[in-house]
């Protein structure tokens, strides 16, 4: 039987239905429209009528804040619905079906989800399809019928055998073209006359899976083959080029280089001559296709001890221009992995995207194309939401705005990890080790994908890209995580390699020049996969490992503590062919040889253009350029789209993402202490980025250059040194086709960052390429995006806010040459200034100016602390607002003589030269507004009025069993993700933590795991339940996984014994608050059926996740765990979260006041609660913060208290400790 339930937000918390309503008003221009409705509709197949019911209020609904009805009113509604499209994961029909197991301990029931969607007023035939074209994407998801079906098993017909392609072999040229067309093969008919001509060698025709398998590994995507197409010549307009050129040739004479010249060899020989000539020393190199690696020395308490470091940039340009959330989720994702399988641990992350204007109506779309609005607004969802939940700090977010990249979108993730050296073994596979799949499971999302992603589109071509789209499940990929911090399981690993283009067929079938591959063996999310889709499904959160055959069981035993799936899949051979059977046939059957040729060799002639003036136009007065600038989507503030991005998981941020004490301006590079899981680091990592598409679009050359020099110089404005400076890049170009000036672009430009690596004896020693952004008559602009990475020490970061009134500023510029490019001489002696200044003292705050030149460096330079800046009288318009990349704009704390006297810091909180002036809050309110319609941070707060509480009763409790070492047990469900976080901080505090993972793959292990874990809280002071995502915040609400667990009768009894009886405390910060309030184990102290009545917390007023440091005031100290406070004391601490807004009613709230239960308030800089979103970033109701028991033992609180240590966010002053941890483990003293 199938049971349905409708649930409904109540007004008030019916945010999505409001913002819609709002977006299909203002974005889509319709009149008519009276309210809009949205209910989330749960079918349930497999579980009983009483499991069903008690699920209603406890796992689809919240009695605080939704409507759940078997039937629902809709009359003088236009009514429909969207669901996802079979195959494309739904996370949150998936998570209510794990959380009905935890509470049921049976088998999870089939559960499948709809969003209905109900409008009112006068709703025309065209503004009903205009409403569903805006909210269905066919990508992913289509219309769903109304009706209850009778079954929601799928019955999925179940293939036996894969075609073989009779008459492949007879094909002529005519037939190989239409062959080709056909199958819709990113290959050319030289590519597959190239085929045709070895399987003649073969004797046989292929299978349809050999075509497809070999048109995925020849894509552009996974071979870069149009990187490696053979340049037989190159004619020049501009001696600048020709002689890079000729420059370039002399280097493959120096490393005696034999292979053919092409984009490829351009790119990367940088790398190889400055390794030639005794550079690079600290670079990590072996047969592994793993990410970008250096040696380093990370001092770890004291000890310097050998580590890697690993970074990657991937692109998912293609994928996210068709559906933004999954493409740009999946962007990081695969970003992760690389230097995952490198074995290490990723714990910070970049993000750089490309879009045309996002304030353009979405009247104004282009055919075929999603609004770019609802491109960057959804991709910033996706990236996010994956990012945060699998515990990525996210250090530094900005887009770039050009009209070219409305014919695809740019997405870079760029991300960064380490490991300690001796955690990783390489090995070349031996005959007869095994290969285990280990992860998530296989189903039909992102076939097609790499090949997808190589091609140009067309309005015609983007109605076939369905499948090409992988969707990402971020709780799954946490877990690998986890696994890949282990040292014994990494020490088991001989090779590995990450699941992302082209599936089983590359991430399996390049770990080993001879493999076998069991696809029978492969898991499978649902039945009905033929042998094809099994092998070229680009399914995320999938690793691959080699391991010895006698290793597997352990290996497999080890992937199973973490939750995770792993089974033996492939076996190495000693003959070089990749082979794969299905159903017992050989469906492939291939020798290595042919695979690696990557194809008909290509060739083409090249005609690079002749270089033109990129220099900004400047015209108007001193203000007017000032409020252009402010304005300038290419300038303007980010906050609203950085701040939903988590910047703190893993108390590793140094810098935050928006610094000063109103926490307004942006550092040019991210630093993170490098993650160590125990004990404790003042090593960091630095990682900047640099491009501009105006310079590129004119002279790609100078574009790439200069892409180099900003991207280190942003290093140097934030404190490190040139030394070991290592590159990646990010190439995105047009599709060139057979035409000798596209192909110019590419060239042109890697011949600039070749001449910028070889200057600087730098080098990029990775990157990734994409040629194929082109859409009907539209290109991307020349882009190279460069990306600088380096390491230091916490006591050497400076961040770019103006300190302080009354300093002077200087503009230390280098020399520049003929062209326009910075005297590489000139430029390291600037470079040598800078860190001398800073280091020493004499320079407190750097910047290098960018996009909008010294004007720019100044302004945010000053909306940090809001101190104004008076510019020496002289100073040019030219100068203030054209390009000056290399030079620094440098506020020094003495007066001392450095470059060119730029001005002066003052306490007018304007901005002036001469006798024009403006106010930094006119400049801030342009700079802040111009986004604000696309990316919300500055949302009118409710008028009323907020008191600030004050309880000044203390604790009296006192532990009547004593202990020198408390035992902390930390409970991680699917989507935790500050265990590490939390575990630190007891350990620090003296307390005896041990992290605890729920496994739920099974009924059995569901039980099991209840059964463990309420022993082990019998043997525990204190339970903490971290922060996280648990289920992914699914379905629809936070907690709802840990909150089931913890209503089982065993985990239950033992948390009441452990409050009641045994003394103990409980605590949890973020995803924890949110599952002990909808306990009631705060503010009620004990664990209870949840009503209306009840405070709980929901999704904040901004309507999206907020990251940042906010102030939080002690109101109440009556609890252990505030024992090293007192009511009224102030601290910083930061937030993240998408549902921290408390709600309850104003009986309660005073009730919770006069019983000292209010713990901590959001306050503003002058200490006074307030619902100012600033500072109560998510409209809590009387800015409360966190809460306590009625005892004081357990208390609950959004802000992260864990994250805090030496070295931490150094651009937003505050004190951090709360000293919570102590407190707690002194309790038991």
């Amino acid at each position: 039987m199938v049971y349905r339930i409708y649930v409904e937000k109540k007004e008030g918390f019916d945010n999505e239905a409001r913002a819609l309503l709002s977006d299909v008003k203002e974005i889509l221009g319709i009149g008519g429209i009276d309210r809009i409705r949205i209910l989330n509709r749960y079918d349930a197949e497999d579980i009983g009528g009483a499991l069903f019911k008690e699920c209603v209020k406890t796992v689809f609904s919240e009695p605080q804040m939704d409507v759940a009805s078997e039937g629902v009113d809709l009359s003088g509604a236009r009514v429909f619905a969207v669901e996802y499209l079979p195959g494309q994961f739904d996370q949150r029909a998936d998570s209510a079906a794990q959380c009905i197991q935890l509470i049921s301990m049976q088998p999870r029931p089939v559960i499948r989800t709809a969003k209905v969607y109900a409008v009112y007023g006068s709703v025309t035939e065209e503004a009903l399809a205009a409403i569903k074209k805006y909210v269905i994407n066919p990508v992913e998801s289509r219309e769903a019928s109304l009706a209850i079906p009778e079954t929601l098993k799928i019955s999925h017909p179940v293939p036996t055998e894969v075609p073989t392609l009779t008459g492949f072999l007879d094909l002529d040229e005519a037939g190989l073209a239409e062959f080709v067309k056909k199958y819709a093969l990113a290959m050319d008919e030289d590519d597959v006359a190239f085929c045709q001509a070895y399987f003649r060698r073969e004797g046989r025709d292929p299978t349809l899976t050999e075509i497809r398998m070999i048109d995925t590994y020849w894509s552009d995507h996974c071979r870069h083959t149009t990187f490696l197409t053979t340049i037989d010549g190159v004619t020049f307009e501009d001696e600048l080029l020709q002689k890079t050129y000729e420059e370039y040739i002399a280097a493959r004479e120096e490393i005696g280089r034999t292979k053919p010249v092409n984009l490829m060899d351009i790119g990367t020989i940088a790398a190889k001559l400055l390794k030639k000539r005794g550079l690079l020393e600290k670079l990590d190199e072996s047969e592994e296709i793993n990410a970008c690696t250096v040696r380093i020395k990370v001092n770890v308490d004291g000890e310097l001890q050998d580590w890697l470091l690993l970074f990657k940039n991937e692109t998912h340009n293609h994928p996210t221009e068709i559906e933004p959330f999954g493409g740009a989720a999946t962007c990081i994702g695969g970003a992760i992995r690389d230097p995952l399988s490198g074995r290490s641990y990723v714990y910070a992350a970049m993000r750089v995207t490309g879009a045309g204007d996002p304030l353009q109506p979405v009247s104004e779309t282009m055919q075929g194309k999603l609004p770019q609005r609802k491109i960057c607004t959804t991709a910033a969802a996706g990236y996010s939401s994956y990012g945060n939940q699998i515990g990525l700090a996210t250090g530094q977010v900005d887009e770039l705005y050009h009209p070219g990249y409305v014919a695809k979108r740019l997405e870079i993730g760029a991300v960064i990890a380490a490991t300690p050296a001796e955690n990783v073994r390489r090995e070349v596979p031996a005959p007869g080790d095994k290969v285990i799949l280990l992860g998530g499971r296989t189903g039909r999302d992102g076939c097609g994908g790499a090949t997808g992603s190589s091609k140009s589109h067309t309005l015609e071509s983007l109605t076939h890209c369905g499948a090409e789209v992988q969707k990402g499940n971020a709780p799954e990929e946490r877990k690998l995580q986890r696994l890949f911090r282990n040292k014994d399981a990494m020490l088991l690993i001989k090779r590995c390699n990450d699941f992302g283009a082209g599936g089983v067929s590359v991430a399996i079938g390049e770990l080993a020049d001879g493999l076998s591959i069991d696809l029978n063996a492969v898991p499978k999310k649902y039945d009905g996969l033929d042998g094809t889709e099994l092998a070229i499904s680009e399914s995320q959160e999938r690793m691959a490992v080699v391991v010895e055959p006698d290793k597997t069981e352990q290996f497999i035993a080890l992937a199973e503590k973490e939750n995770l799936e792993a089974t033996v899949v492939a076996t190495v051979t000693e003959e070089p062919r990749l082979v794969m059977t299905w159903n017992g046939r050989t469906i492939v059957n291939i020798s290595r040889e042919f695979l690696n040729s990557n194809g008909a060799e290509k060739h083409v002639v090249v005609a690079p253009a002749k270089v033109q003036s990129y220099a900004r136009e400047v015209a108007g007065t001193f203000t007017e350029n000032y409020r252009k600038l402010a304005g300038d989507l290419n300038v303007c503030s980010k906050r609203g789209l950085s701040e939903r991005f988590d910047s703190t998981i893993g108390a590793g941020t140094v810098l935050m993402p928006f610094g000063g004490k109103y926490q307004n301006t942006p550092p040019q590079a991210m630093v993170h202490l490098v993650s160590v899981e125990k004990g404790h680091t003042d090593t960091v990592s630095y990682m900047a980025w640099g491009g501009n598409p105006y310079v590129a679009e004119k002279s790609p050359y100078h574009g790439a250059y200069l892409a180099v020099v900003e991207s280190v110089a942003k290093l140097i404005a934030t404190g490190a040194s040139f030394e070991d400076v290592y590159l990646t890049f990010q190439e995105y170009f047009l599709k060139p086709g057979h035409d000798a000036a596209r192909w110019g672009q590419p060239l042109a430009a890697l011949l600039g960052a070749f001449k910028a690596q070889t200057e600087l004896k730098i080098a990029a020693i990775g990157g990734k390429d994409s040629m194929s952004g082109t859409f009907e008559h539209i290109d991307v602009p020349p882009t190279l995006v460069s990306f600088a990475v380096t390491t230091g020490k916490a006591g050497e970061v400076v961040s770019p806010e103006f300190k302080a009134a009354g300093h002077k500023v200087a503009l230390l510029s280098p020399a520049y040459d003929e062209n326009g490019l910075p005297v590489t001489a000139s430029l390291l002696s600037v470079f040598a200034e800078v860190t001398a200044l800073l280091r020493s003292g004499k320079a407190v705050a750097a910047y290098t100016p960018g996009f909008g030149g010294v004007a720019e460096a100044v302004m945010k330079m000053c909306f940090g602390n809001m101190i104004g800046f008076r510019y020496a009288d002289g100073t040019s318009s030219e100068e203030l607002f054209g390009y000056r990349y290399g030079a620094f704009v440098l506020e020094l704390a003495e007066d001392i003589p450095v470059g060119k006297t730029l001005g002066v810091t003052t306490d007018r909180a304007d901005i002036s030269l001469g006798f024009e002036h403006i106010f930094l809050s006119e400049l801030l309110r342009v700079y802040e507004d111009k986004l604000e319609p696309v990316y919300a941070c500055n949302i009118p707060a409710p008028q009323e009025s907020v008191p600030t509480f004050t309880c000044r009763a203390v604790n009296e409790l006192v532990c009547s069993a004593p202990v020198a070492r408390p035992k902390v047990l930390i409970p991680v469900f699917p989507g935790t993700n500050c265990e590490y976080d939390t575990a630190k901080a007891f350990a620090d505090a003296g307390a005896d933590p041990e992290i605890y993972v729920i496994r739920n793959r099974t009924a059995d292990e569901v039980a099991r795991a209840a059964e463990e874990f309420a022993a082990k809280v019998g043997e525990s002071q204190i339970v903490f339940i971290p922060g996280g995502f648990s289920g992914g915040d699914e379905p629809d609400g936070s907690g709802k996984f840990i909150t089931a667990f913890f209503r089982g009768e065993r985990v239950k009894e033992e948390i009441t014994r452990l409050l009641e009886v045994r003394d103990g405390l409980m605590g949890g910060i973020c995803n924890g608050f949110q599952a002990l309030i909808k306990l009631g184990l705060v503010p009620y102290g004990r664990i209870i059926e949840t009503d209306e009545n009840c405070p709980t917390l929901t999704y904040n007023n901004i309507a999206r996740h907020q990251s940042r440091i906010v102030r939080v005031r002690v109101a109440s100290a009556k609890s252990p765990w505030l024992a090293g406070v007192e009511a009224g004391d102030i601290f910083s601490v930061p937030i993240s979260h998408g549902e921290g807004k408390f709600v309850a009613s104003s009986d309660l709230i005073e009730k919770l006041a006069e019983n000292g239960q209010i713990m901590t308030q959001y306050v503003d800089l002058n200490g006074n609660a307030t619902m100012d979103v600033h500072f109560n970033p998510n409209g809590s109701a009387a800015a409360i913060e966190g809460i306590l028991s009625p005892d004081g033992r357990v208390f609950g609180k959004m802000g992260h208290s864990e994250r805090k240590g030496y070295g931490l966010y150094k651009n937003v002053p505050g004190e951090y400790d709360m000293k919570l941890f102590e407190s707690a483990v002194r309790y038991f003293k």
